[in-house]
């Protein structure tokens, strides 16, 4: 596969940043390694990267710190990169705004096929299709923005993805699985917990902007968006 987009590691272990380094430049990618979040968010700011590779286990300013500050300037996606095992780190860092996370000890193929993975998802992303409209909501699949009640809405991209894919099958229930293949598609390597973390942010995202409850849960089976189409 040949790829052309940046990639920013962030990582205080020489040996990790030197693996992840050689593995994505070798599959094409442009890669910049620094060791603390400051020069993280000063180059990420400089020359905005495609993707963020992100230890939380950071000293200084931990990367749940860097995360939360890069989400609130950019959608860029952000893989996080973790020694922890504790499920609640993780789901941590996903409220924040991470698209993704691998745990440390990781393959480096697998590095690399899911920052692939993850990429992919904004190359695909539909070009030709018209926006949504509802009552309380507009999406625009082209410029990916979402607008509740004419506020526009500050989403992750997995985030967006999410809705968007709740919202062109509104009054439909989709189970967990089924959100998995229309977001994450067939490289997904986690669990549907993940699924949930999302789907409960921008639930809650829609109710702050239009007081209205437009993602409901269906018991046994997953979600349902159920703002009245335009």
């Amino acid at each position: 596969m040949s790829n052309t987009g940046a990639i920013l590691v962030v990582d205080d272990e020489a040996s990790i940043r030197t693996i992840a380094r050689a593995y994505l430049e070798q599959a094409g990618f442009r890669v910049v390694c620094v060791d603390n979040g400051a020069d993280a968010l000063r180059l990420a700011e400089a020359d905005p990267p495609d993707l963020v590779l992100l230890d939380l286990n950071l000293p200084g300013m931990d990367g749940m710190e860097v995360a939360a500050r890069l989400r609130e300037r950019s959608d860029v996606f952000i893989l996080m990169l973790t020694a922890r095992s504790e499920e609640a780190d993780r789901v941590a860092g996903l409220r924040i705004g991470a698209d993704d996370y691998l745990t440390k000890p990781f393959s480096p193929r697998e590095l690399v096929a899911r920052v692939e993975a993850i990429l992919r998802r904004r190359r695909g992303a539909p070009s030709r299709d018209n926006r949504l409209r509802f009552r309380h909501l507009t999406i625009d699949p082209d410029a990916r923005e979402a607008q509740a009640d004419g506020q526009t809405l500050e989403l992750s991209p997995t985030e967006f993805d999410v809705l968007l894919a709740l919202a062109r099958h509104p009054n439909r229930a989709l189970s967990r699985e089924q959100l998995i293949d229309l977001v994450w598609g067939a490289d997904f390597y986690g669990t549907d917990r993940v699924v949930d973390v999302y789907v409960g942010q921008v639930r809650r995202k829609l109710e702050a902007a239009t007081g209205a409850t437009l993602i409901v849960t269906v018991r046994g089976v997953g979600y349902r968006f159920v703002d009245e189409r335009l």
